[in-house]
């Protein structure tokens, strides 16, 4: 898809029915901010992952080869109402550490060692936004600076040379997907009206990792990673 590879962004709407989002919110966690590691704790989530209705987007979106690597459940609600400042995804998951060139520096989230990965990497991966309810400006939704992720990194120091630039603002109904490249600026503001912005984030990879990584998530997702 053109316009994907230039802006590093898209919505799709419709893609699930919004019974079957009503359906699944009942199998992932209530009362949290979010969740880590759902390829691996919950069934519905792996089979999501493999929809054929994601990997026909993902043939759309020239990433045929890519396969599920990280699934994330975030949900902005009236008791958890938050703010993420403009940022990258710049870190991806895996079993255990170790020292490879082009790979560092080093965190760990909820146990799980992670990872910042050559930029080469991040920018052949895709990550799918799967929205279990309707999204407004008024409830947080996602905020993108287009054609940013053409950049690479963005150290912190150059952060406010895109101050003013263009923004767009990812509004979507429940079974909507954004799609989107780890490298683009992406933000959201504290819902004004707070409700349920349940989300599954989904990131999607077609490389294998440097021997001895491995993805933290892909056997838990029963698939495996080919170049």
């Amino acid at each position: 898809m053109r316009d994907f590879a230039a802006e590093g962004i898209a919505v799709f709407e419709g893609v699930f029915a919004p019974d079957e989002m009503a359906a699944l919110a009942t199998l992932l966690p209530e009362e949290v901010a979010g969740q880590r590691g759902l390829l691996r704790k919950i069934p519905a989530v792996r089979a999501l992952a493999g929809d054929i209705r994601l990997r026909n987007l993902l043939v759309a979106l020239g990433s045929a080869a890519s396969q599920p690597v990280r699934a994330v459940f975030f949900d902005k609600n009236p008791a958890r109402n938050w703010k993420v400042p403009w940022h990258q995804d710049l870190t991806i998951a895996v079993r255990q550490r170790h020292a490879v060139p082009g790979f560092g520096p080093w965190s760990i989230k909820d146990g799980v060692p992670h990872v910042q990965p050559p930029a080469a990497l991040l920018d052949r991966m895709v990550t799918l936004r799967v929205h279990l309810d309707d999204c407004a400006p008024e409830n947080g939704a996602l905020r993108v600076r287009p054609r940013s992720h053409r950049h690479g990194r963005i150290a912190e120091s150059e952060m406010p040379r895109w101050d003013f630039a263009p923004e767009t603002t990812c509004v979507v109904r429940a079974g909507g997907v954004v799609a989107l490249r780890p490298l683009l600026l992406h933000a959201s503001s504290p819902a004004q009206l707070p409700r349920h912005r349940r989300v599954v984030h989904i990131e999607y990879s077609p490389d294998t990792l440097p021997e001895p990584l491995e993805w933290f998530d892909s056997e838990a997702a029963g698939l495996e990673i080919h170049r």
